[in-house]
């Protein structure tokens, strides 16, 4: 099964400025209410909890919101790994260090 390159680069482009902000809100939410835990004071931030699970005021999303974020991201981890082995693979490997700094020289002037 051959992948198609532009449709693989199209979907990690979309998808990436989509997941951006429920990645950073889930990030930056567990790491604040764990600093407050750690520090004793996790009562008075359970309003971050509520952010980091899905839960955003009278729209609730906690049962499904965990499996749309791990879902993204493991989306745009494999398109992002093909991309990179597609664009490895793609690079010449068959020369040398010493072919490949060597200075280009041009031959003909171009004119007639």
């Amino acid at each position: 099964m051959t992948i198609n390159k532009a449709r693989l680069r199209q979907l990690h482009a979309t998808l990436a400025p989509i997941m951006v902000l429920p990645l950073l809100l889930t990030l930056i939410t567990g790491s604040f209410f764990q600093i407050a835990a750690v520090s004793g004071k996790g009562d008075q931030f359970l309003w971050l909890l509520e952010l980091h699970r899905g839960k955003f005021g009278r729209i609730n999303l906690e049962t499904i919101y965990p499996f749309l974020n791990a879902l993204g991201l493991l989306t745009l981890a494999m398109t992002g790994i093909l991309c990179g082995f597609r664009y490895a693979s793609d690079l010449d490997v068959s020369k040398t260090d010493d072919e490949m700094y060597q200075p280009q020289t041009i031959s003909g002037s171009g004119r007639s």
